[in-house]
């Protein structure tokens, strides 16, 4: 599994849904290495449809976007259960993770 977070250095976000996936490998619940993506100007955005800093990639597909979610250089807002976040939870990680490798 190839687990690839964009960011851009403008957005403090990031650093947390890092975080969150580095303790899910640690633990043992993922077995992965997670890449990283530097989105640093708009081109860069649109060509790679980047949803927002950060943004998770599981194989390439990235399962928290749906046809609302915009495309550009900005932070992102993730619906999570304590309401809007600047990251996805742990959890959310966790499940989305899982769901890849139930579908791979």
């Amino acid at each position: 599994m190839k687990i690839t977070l964009q960011y851009f250095d403008g957005c403090p976000n990031w650093k947390t849904t890092d975080t969150h996936l580095q303790k899910l490998v640690e633990t043992g619940l993922v077995e992965a290495e997670v890449d990283y993506q530097l989105i640093d100007t708009i081109h860069a955005a649109e060509q790679r449809q980047f949803h927002g800093s950060p943004t998770v990639l599981i194989d390439g597909i990235d399962p928290f976007a749906d046809d609302d979610t915009p495309v550009g250089l900005a932070c992102r807002v993730y619906q999570t259960e304590q309401g809007p976040a600047g990251s996805p939870t742990l959890h959310q990680l966790e499940q989305a993770i899982t769901g890849a490798q139930v579908r791979g």
